[in-house]
């Protein structure tokens, strides 16, 4: 069997970041909060929708006369997950060209490396 990837694209992604605050959503739940930021047609939700419960990161229950959607993972979960899989498609799986480039090229603030020194000192 082949192993499920835990990257979503951008549109899944906001659809899934809605329902993991939502905790519950229906189809109907998820159009009107993305309406709230850009146009979309409310059958592209249900797509999406769709496409998360067969990928495994959507259940669905039936509630009334709608499909009522849960995530299947926390958030931190599949965030840890597409950030592993970043790490090791882009840096041969070493997470210190990773940290290297964030530190020399985002300009990360003071709060944001001593927050990275700290975690990093607790780690070890």
């Amino acid at each position: 069997m082949r192993r499920r990837k835990t990257t979503l694209t951008d549109q899944e992604l906001e659809i899934m970041k809605i329902v993991w605050v939502l905790e519950e959503a229906t189809v109907r739940d998820v159009y009107e909060k993305l309406l709230e930021q850009r146009k979309i047609a409310y059958t592209t939700v249900m797509t999406l929708m769709k496409i998360l419960e067969t990928k495994g990161h959507l259940t669905k229950s039936s509630s009334e006369r709608a499909y009522v959607y849960r995530p299947t993972q926390p958030k931190q979960q599949v965030i840890g997950g597409m950030v592993r899989e970043f790490v090791n498609r882009v840096f041969n799986g070493s997470a210190e060209p990773l940290l290297v480039h964030l530190v020399k090229d985002e300009g990360l603030t003071e709060k944001e490396l001593a927050e990275l020194v700290r975690l990093a000192r607790r780690k070890s």
